[in-house]
Parts: C-alpha cells; sequence; structure tokens
C-alpha cells in the first residue's frame, strides 16, 4: 500500500466522525473524515469502500485451535461440558501430533480471519509428547497469515488419577512447564506499541492443574509483564468441584492463588454471585464471552451487562471448535447479541454492545491499547463487510444489518494497514488444499471413537 491511503466513503463506520473515511499512514488510523470533509493533507492513493460497512478488526479471546480436529465428533455430541471432556480428551491425547496441530492452527487462524477477526489469542493446554514446540508453531503461522496473536501458553498437570480431569496422557510437569512458559515469552513476547505477537500465560482450569501451578504462574506474569487466563465458573459442575475439593467457589480460588487482578481474564465466568461479580470488577478482571459455545453445551448465561458495570472487561471468544463447532467471530457477535437479549431485554443489549464487546473490550482484556478501535493513533486494524447479499436487503440501518441480518464472512480485512483478505479470501492461500489436508489428517479422529 502506499504510506498515506483515505479509505473513502463506506456506506457506514463503527466510529465517531469517520462518516467519509479513515486515512491509514505507517500501519495506524492517521485521521478520521468527518461528514462533509476531505483529508487535512495530501493521500497518496484512495480505497473506494463505498461498498463496505467498516468495523475496527474483531479480537478473538478464547479459542482450542487444535479442536478443529474433532468438529461435530460423534463422541462428543449433545453432551455438557464434563461428559464432553470426558469424551474427547483421551481422543485429543493419543492424537494430536505437530503436523496435524499445524493444520487446525491454520485452518482456525483463515477462519478467523476472513470472518474479519485480526487479533487471535488462543487458549493451547493440550501437550502430548511431541507437541512441546506448539507455541512455535503458532507463532509460525500467525506470521504467514499476517494476523495479530496472543500466543496463550496453557497447560495441564492435574490428571483423573490426581483428583483432577485431564488425561494422563496430555500433561506435563510442573516445572517444565513454567520452564517453558519464560522460553516463550522471552521469545515471543513483545509488550510494544502495534506488536504482531505477545504472550499470556494460561493453566487450564481449577480441575486440571494444581495450586502450585497456578501460584507460580502468576508471579512469573507479574516479573515478566504479561497477562493471565484461565476457565472459570463455566458450569455447575466446577462450583461443585471447588466446593468439594477447596471448600469455597471458584473466584476465593482465584484469590488465593493471586489471580484476582488486572493481569487476568477468564473464559466464560458464567456462575459467579452478585459479590463475586463487584469482586472481580474491583479488581478489573477480565472476562471472554463464549456465547456459541455456551450455548452448544447449556453452560449457561454470562452476566455480560453486570461485569461491565462492576469494572470487568468483557470480551468475546469463539472457544473451541469442537464446542462451537466453528472459528466464526462476527457469528459470535451474533450469538452474543441473542443470548444477551434473552438474559436481559431488547433495550439492554444491543449490536454496539455486541460490537464492543468482539473490539475494545476484548482488547482490553487482552491488555492492548493499540487495537479495537477505529481511532486516530491506533493500529490499522479493520474488517470491511458488504452488502450484496439476499440476508442484507431491505436492511435499514448497516451497522445493525451485519448483526441481525447474520454476516459471516468480511469482503477485505486489514491488518497493520495490509490487506490480508481481498474479495473474501486471504492472499497466497489455497482454500481447497487446505480444506482437504485439514479433512484428511482430521480423520484419524474419526477412527478413534
Amino acid at each position: 500500500m502506499a504510506d498515506r491511503i483515505w479509505v473513502k466513503d463506506p456506506i457506514a463506520v463503527l466510529a465517531e466522525g469517520a462518516e467519509r473515511g479513515v486515512v491509514v499512514e505507517d500501519g495506524r488510523i492517521a485521521e478520521l473524515v468527518g461528514k462533509g470533509a476531505e483529508p487535512s493533507h495530501p493521500v497518496h492513493g484512495v480505497f473506494d469502500a463505498s461498498r463496505h460497512v467498516v468495523t475496527p478488526g474483531l479480537v478473538n479471546t478464547h479459542h482450542h485451535m487444535f479442536q478443529t480436529l474433532t468438529r461435530a465428533h460423534p463422541a462428543a455430541i449433545n453432551k455438557e461440558l464434563f461428559p464432553w471432556l470426558q469424551a474427547l480428551f483421551p481422543i485429543w491425547a493419543k492424537n494430536v501430533n505437530p503436523e496435524n496441530f499445524r493444520l487446525a492452527t491454520r485452518l482456525a487462524l483463515t477462519e478467523l480471519l476472513i470472518s474479519g477477526c485480526t487479533t487471535a489469542s488462543d487458549h493451547q493446554y493440550l501437550y502430548p509428547p511431541g507437541l512441546e514446540e506448539a507455541m512455535d508453531i503458532q507463532a509460525e503461522e500467525a506470521g504467514r497469515l499476517g494476523v495479530r496473536m496472543t500466543l496463550t501458553r496453557g497447560s495441564l498437570n492435574l490428571t483423573e488419577e490426581e483428583g483432577g480431569n485431564a488425561n494422563a496422557g496430555a500433561v506435563q510437569d510442573t516445572d517444565a512447564i513454567l520452564a517453558d512458559c519464560e522460553r516463550v515469552i522471552a521469545r515471543y513476547h513483545d509488550a510494544s506499541d502495534g506488536a504482531m505477537l505477545q504472550v499470556a500465560l494460561a493453566p487450564c482450569a481449577p480441575f486440571n492443574v494444581t495450586k502450585r501451578l497456578m501460584v507460580e504462574t502468576a508471579a512469573l506474569a507479574e516479573r515478566c509483564n504479561c497477562h493471565m487466563h484461565t476457565h472459570l465458573a463455566e458450569t455447575r459442575d466446577e462450583i461443585d468441584y471447588c466446593q468439594h475439593h477447596f471448600g469455597y467457589r471458584p473466584v476465593d480460588y482465584l484469590e488465593e492463588v493471586g489471580w484476582l487482578t488486572s493481569r487476568a481474564w477468564l473464559a466464560h465466568g458464567i456462575h459467579f454471585n452478585d459479590d463475586e461479580v463487584a469482586r472481580l470488577g474491583k479488581a478489573g478482571v477480565g472476562v471472554s464471552h463464549c456465547p456459541t459455545s455456551n450455548m452448544v453445551l447449556a453452560s449457561g448465561q454470562c452476566r455480560t451487562k453486570e461485569l461491565e458495570a462492576a469494572g470487568s472487561p468483557v470480551g468475546l471468544g469463539v472457544d473451541g471448535s469442537a464446542s462451537n463447532d466453528n472459528s466464526n467471530l462476527i457469528e459470535a457477535v451474533r450469538h452474543a447479541l441473542m443470548i444477551g437479549r434473552l438474559t436481559y431485554n431488547a433495550e439492554s443489549v444491543t449490536h454496539l454492545d455486541a460490537f464492543r464487546w468482539a473490539t475494545g473490550g476484548s482488547a482490553n482484556c487482552l491488555g492492548r491499547k493499540d487495537i479495537g478501535a477505529i481511532a486516530v493513533g491506533k493500529q490499522a486494524d479493520m474488517a470491511f463487510y458488504t452488502l450484496d447479499e439476499l440476508r442484507f436487503s431491505g436492511a435499514g440501518d448497516p451497522l445493525a444489518a451485519l448483526v441481525l441480518c447474520g454476516a459471516y464472512k468480511a469482503d477485505r480485512v486489514m491488518v497493520k494497514g495490509d490487506w490480508k483478505i481481498v474479495d473474501g479470501v486471504p492472499p497466497g492461500v489455497d482454500l481447497a488444499e487446505l480444506r482437504y489436508e485439514h479433512g484428511r489428517v482430521a480423520k484419524k479422529f474419526l477412527e478413534a471413537v
């Protein structure tokens, strides 16, 4: 792209004072062009956005990309979380390897990008023997596609035999986990503005990691200035597990292990009572709302409005592609609106709320101030959607139409000022070949039933 580009005259743009578009310069938003205005300085090129509705690039705060290999798996469909995990853990532990993990990551990142997602975070907690370089694989795949990524170094170290629910074939020694966390941070964590890769540390959940791992992870994150992530309060079974094994509820557990901090963001965060919501908000703990997975597994309804009001950043996640079962973040925006209205009412949750969760809210969960909005100085990460399909015919409000009429793909996506999706596809990626190769390796997971 030229040095200074005017994204000119979109149908609508999710930003205040940008009716005539946005000027991009050196990978950043340099100027918003208001109604009736022209750019204040000369531009080197113009992109005609008159067919497009423009939003900030969507930000995904929770995923399990390896699970694209077990979508709609016969052993796991029509189950809630704990029996679903019991069915799939042994299959994952025995079959995930570097080759199929790379393809799973590539497929998930490509899906996300096509949906309008420009920044992804994958909670990669599964480490069977041979997959020790999972973070390196994901860093390579994110770089190949040009997607920003938080490499979320997850972990398991508490098996069924030890009172947890992790499969013995997928756990690691605590010291090995912490050593690799330090390695990944040293190699990939870039805290600078505009970073393409950052690192977060992510023990999986109270029911499959030890307290020691949680405590030492918190200390390491503090020392290395990075964020932390874990599942919490996703199901009532988890509440019962914490009360039975620890003698208290999940938020008390979070406080005991040193995670009641704004460095932390939690996946799901469904079953919090009023006092817990207040405590989380006061500490600035973020919550990744995963509406699609929550509905598929019948886990419950996140208290998004109360959490935000209390002070917690609320972001959006697609969750694992075996509990969604896809990697489409604009679809999750729609699901967040629908489940939000069912939880509250039609006036309390709007399409703008759902977009906020998927953009600025998600960016706040990841601890990023440089993305998540179309504003001067922010990174030039934007998604461009058309309204050409039949589903949009007759729509009055273009931004609301993306959500209410069910947009499912972007026509163009820009990351750091560069086009990463053009005419609905990533340049240089053979989607048919990717589909074939991923499907080929996924067949082994079906044979494992």
